[in-house]
Parts: C-alpha cells; sequence; structure tokens
C-alpha cells in the first residue's frame, strides 16, 4: 500500500473509526454489523462521526482562506478578466465559499453590489453550493478520486457554461433594484490579522455547524435507512439502471430536499451501495446542493422571476444532461 491509499484509508475515509465503531456495536451492544439492525446501527454512527470531525476540519480551512477574499477584493480580481476566464474564475472562488446554497446568496449579492459581471456571478452562484475543495475529499473518502474528481470537474463545467448563457442574455436588469442601488464599501474582513481570522474560521465552523447538523443527522439517518433496510429490488424499480427515467427522478427527488454535501452524502453512498449508476447519484446530489427549495425562496427576493426561471432552467438540463452522459459511462467507473 503506498502513502496515498494509506493517507486516504486514514484520514479521509477513516478505517480506524470504522473498525472502533465495529468493536463498539458488537462487544458492547451486542449486535452483529451483519444484521439489519447491527448494520444500521455502525453506519449511523460511523458516518455521523467521520462526516462531523471533517466537516469541522475543512470548514476551518476553507473559511480561513475565504477571509482574504471579500467582495472588493474579489472585484479587484476579477474586475479586468473578461470572456470565459472570468467565469472560470468566478466558478473557481466559488470552491473557497460556504457550503449551502442559502449561505452562497449573500456573497452573490455582495458581488453583484460590488460590480462583478452578472454572468460572473452566476457561475459563482452555481458552483459555490455544489462544488469545492470539501466535496471533493469527502467524496474521495466515500467513493475514491475517480468519481470525486469527475463531480468537481462537471460541476465546474456546468457552472462555467451557465454563466456564460446568462452573461450573453444581457439580464442585469432582472436583478432587484434594492440590490444594484445599494452601494458597497471594502468589507472589515479585509483588514484582519492572523489571530482574527483564526477566530473568525473558528467562528464559522459554529456557525455553519448549527446550521447544518440537525440535516447530516437526517441524512445519515436515510442514508442507513436504505442501505440497511429498502430492498434492493425496491431501488432498482425506482431509480435503477433499467429506469429510463433515473436520472429525471433522482433530480426531482432532489429538489425539496434541504442539504449541503455533508448531509447528502450519507444518503449517495447509501445507493451507491446498492448498485445506483454514478449518473443518477451525480444527479441527485447536485440537485440537492443547487436547486433546494430554500435557497430558490431566498434567490427569488434578489432577482426577478424570469432570471430566476432561466437560472433553474440552465441548472436542470446541466444536471440531466450530466447524469445521462455518466450512466452511458458507468462502465468506466
Amino acid at each position: 500500500m503506498d502513502i496515498f491509499s494509506w493517507l486516504n484509508d486514514q484520514l479521509l475515509k477513516m478505517e480506524w473509526l470504522s473498525n472502533l465503531i465495529h468493536l463498539l456495536v458488537e462487544d458492547i451492544f451486542h449486535i452483529s454489523v451483519d444484521e439489519k439492525l447491527g448494520g444500521s446501527i455502525h453506519f449511523f454512527i460511523y458516518d455521523t462521526i467521520k462526516i462531523f470531525i471533517l466537516m469541522s476540519v475543512l470548514i476551518f480551512i476553507i473559511s480561513f482562506i475565504q477571509s482574504y477574499f471579500p467582495p472588493e477584493r474579489t472585484k479587484r480580481l476579477l474586475g479586468g478578466i473578461k470572456g470565459i476566464k472570468g467565469h472560470i474564475l468566478g466558478a473557481l472562488l466559488g470552491t473557497i465559499t460556504p457550503f449551502c446554497s442559502c449561505s452562497s446568496i449573500p456573497i452573490f449579492i455582495g458581488f453583484t453590489t460590488a460590480g462583478l459581471p452578472l454572468g460572473v456571478t452566476f457561475s459563482f452562484l452555481i458552483s459555490s453550493p455544489m462544488v469545492d475543495l470539501a466535496s471533493f475529499l469527502l467524496l474521495t473518502s466515500f467513493f475514491g478520486v475517480k468519481i470525486a474528481a469527475v463531480y468537481v470537474i462537471v460541476g465546474l463545467i456546468l457552472a462555467v457554461i451557465g454563466g456564460m448563457i446568462i452573461d450573453k442574455l444581457k439580464l442585469e436588469h432582472h436583478i432587484e433594484s434594492f440590490v444594484m442601488n445599494s452601494g458597497s464599501t471594502e468589507d472589515d474582513i479585509d483588514r484582519l490579522t492572523y489571530n482574527e481570522r483564526i477566530g473568525y474560521a473558528i467562528d464559522e465552523v459554529k456557525a455553519i455547524f448549527k446550521k447544518v447538523w440537525y440535516a447530516i443527522l437526517i441524512g445519515v439517518g436515510i442514508g442507513a435507512l436504505i442501505h440497511n433496510w429498502i430492498p434492493q429490488s425496491v431501488i432498482e424499480t425506482v431509480i435503477g439502471e433499467d429506469n429510463p427515467l433515473a436520472v429525471l427522478i433522482a433530480t426531482v427527488i432532489g429538489i425539496p430536499i434541504y442539504a449541503d454535501i455533508f448531509g447528502t452524502l450519507p444518503i449517495a453512498e447509501a445507493l451507491f451501495g446498492k448498485g445506483v449508476q454514478v449518473g443518477t447519484i451525480l444527479a441527485f446530489m447536485m440537485s440537492v446542493t443547487a436547486l433546494s427549495l430554500p435557497s430558490l425562496i431566498m434567490l427569488s427576493k434578489v432577482i426577478k422571476p424570469k432570471l430566476l426561471t432561466l437560472f433553474i432552467a440552465i441548472i436542470t438540463i446541466g444536471i440531466i444532461i450530466i447524469g445521462y452522459t455518466f450512466n452511458a459511462l458507468d462502465f468506466l467507473f
């Protein structure tokens, strides 16, 4: 075993934790993990602790980095870059921002107020909840590097293309006037000391933890249910490879669910374990993270109906295309 595999197994997959929980369930609870109840208990405890640990570490790191990129500084970095380069940088900037779409919308407002091109801000808005360092590392810990890389790459491509389409349509007048006229000032975060940035990162960990802990528990609970209690035949009938509507169903199912990457992964892991195709899982995850109803409701307060409808249509069509494409290439995974 090379050093990368060992680090992946022990730091990301946390096999040591899985083994510890295995001993806990069998030696203390006296329940076999091969049984449904024991398997569910192991899945729930292991995934919950693992996700909370990874979440706290990754939020701290990414929030510390994010403290160097308030809206005005971002405008200076992106202001002179036009065309596809601007969209690529906007999408990449989304990789160092918070972990749910509702958290991204205030930053989207800040970028718009700071005068960034509308298409670039939408590339950011699409990318931010869907693709980040955390999603890559977490997906690697659950599914391996190949699927993690695929998820990040297609997410960035969708963000860039979506932003370019919105940019070409010149829809700036479909932003609510209070956003465009609110003005902008240099954020105090731009003048933080190193120790203050550490404090800022810790505060972000606490704030995001308070927002998402219940969603993680719900997600892990659903994952445990799928993994141990729902028959394989049911999964195959609803979203299995023999159902041509599997990607559409997964996309629609994901929209009402409000969760970030941390709450979505346990469900995706359980579906993967049931043999659901990669494209269907990608469609579900992207739908949950980019098109959740609470975030769309928040976004409707900022942009007018025509632009909101276009945003939803671009993301939905992109997710469906990605899902079916990767299902066709499922043999590669």
